[in-house]
């Protein structure tokens, strides 16, 4: 009788685990496409300003640069 319980109890944790676990990854998975849809924005940001000011293209480099020695 005692192994049942144990054994029921072991189930209902586990289940628990997995509905977290499922919960955690459809969060990180709406995160993802959030940064994809981030990541496509960024570009299209830089198609538009290497358009309208094409000394863009020479300066965001060197922005970048400044960006990350910063950090």
């Amino acid at each position: 009788m005692k192994k049942e319980i144990n054994a029921q109890e072991r189930v209902k944790l586990l289940e628990k685990e997995l509905a977290t676990l499922t919960d955690q990854i459809e969060s990180l998975n709406r995160n993802v496409v959030e940064l994809k849809d981030l990541r496509n924005e960024i570009k299209g940001l830089k198609l538009f300003l290497g358009r309208v000011y094409p000394e863009f293209k020479t300066w965001f480099p060197e922005i970048m640069q400044k960006v990350y020695k910063n950090k």
